[in-house]
């Protein structure tokens, strides 16, 4: 058995293998809300190329509905259990390259 480094239990939901608990029970809250019609998609595992040819992968990209004619809108989304200098420093890195904010779960 392989352990994660810090006491995360890969899960394996709807056939797809989750990093944690926590990233896998976050999707099937994302499932309900586009059942319920509230986002109309989300993204699982998307790259953002940083400088100096470094790959961040998030966890979430959502797609929310719009609300009273309001414009929909696009959440970016990180579930972390521990936050490590390195996750610290590429989402930093993200927002500034990207113009985005990261919400982190």
């Amino acid at each position: 058995m392989i352990y994660h480094k810090f006491n995360a239990k890969a899960t394996i939901l709807d056939g797809i293998k989750f990093s944690s608990k926590k990233e896998a029970k976050y999707y099937e809250k994302l499932k309900a809300l586009k059942e319920e019609g509230k986002i109309l998609f989300f993204l699982r595992q998307s790259p953002l190329h940083l400088p100096g040819n470094i790959r961040y992968v998030i966890d979430f990209i959502e797609f929310w509905a719009s609300k009273d004619g309001d414009q929909g809108e696009v959440v970016f989304t990180e579930v972390k259990g521990m936050m490590t200098p390195m996750a610290k420093m590429k989402i930093t890195q993200a927002e500034s390259v990207y113009g985005i904010s990261i919400n982190i779960v």
